[in-house]
């Protein structure tokens, strides 16, 4: 599958980069799934059979999201790509860029994940939720950004 960022980058742009969705969304998915695999092995019936389902679907939802997001920054701008049928993208210059924000739950603390904030000019905040090591990437677009207005 080719990368929505390699084939959109402009002239003279490489990728700095790359960022990725944390396993832990499929955490959710999976104590369902547990759970209702414990129900019905232990008679559970109907409950054991939603909570499965539920699980499953929660499993799909989370496997989609991880394989269709995109996250990188690059000598130019700052671009994230979400969806797998319908896409969503976000590109802001980095010229465009005001601030970041990161945060982290004591989960994502614990395991390294988190939700950054990217604060356009105009007020525009846009998330980009469940990315491993939201410092690091932080941290990259912050110099970079500040790499090109040097």
């Amino acid at each position: 599958m080719s990368s929505y960022v390699d084939n959109n980058l402009m002239p003279n742009e490489t990728t700095i980069k790359k960022g990725s969705i944390h396993w832990f969304t499929y955490v959710p998915g999976a104590l369902l799934f547990l759970i209702g695999l414990i129900s019905i092995l232990g008679s559970g019936g109907v409950f054991g059979l939603l909570f499965l389902a539920f699980g499953i679907l929660f499993l799909t939802k989370s496997f989609l999201y991880h394989i269709s997001t995109e996250l990188a920054v690059t000598s130019k701008r700052v671009v994230a790509k979400f969806g797998f049928i319908r896409r969503n993208t976000i590109e802001l210059n980095h010229k465009n860029v005001e601030s970041f924000k990161v945060e982290q739950t004591i989960f994502g603390r614990l395991f390294n994940f988190g939700t950054v904030f990217i604060n356009g000019t105009g007020g525009v905040s846009t998330p980009i939720p469940h990315i491993v090591a939201p410092l690091d990437f932080r941290k990259e677009a912050l110099v970079a950004i500040e790499h090109e207005n040097a």
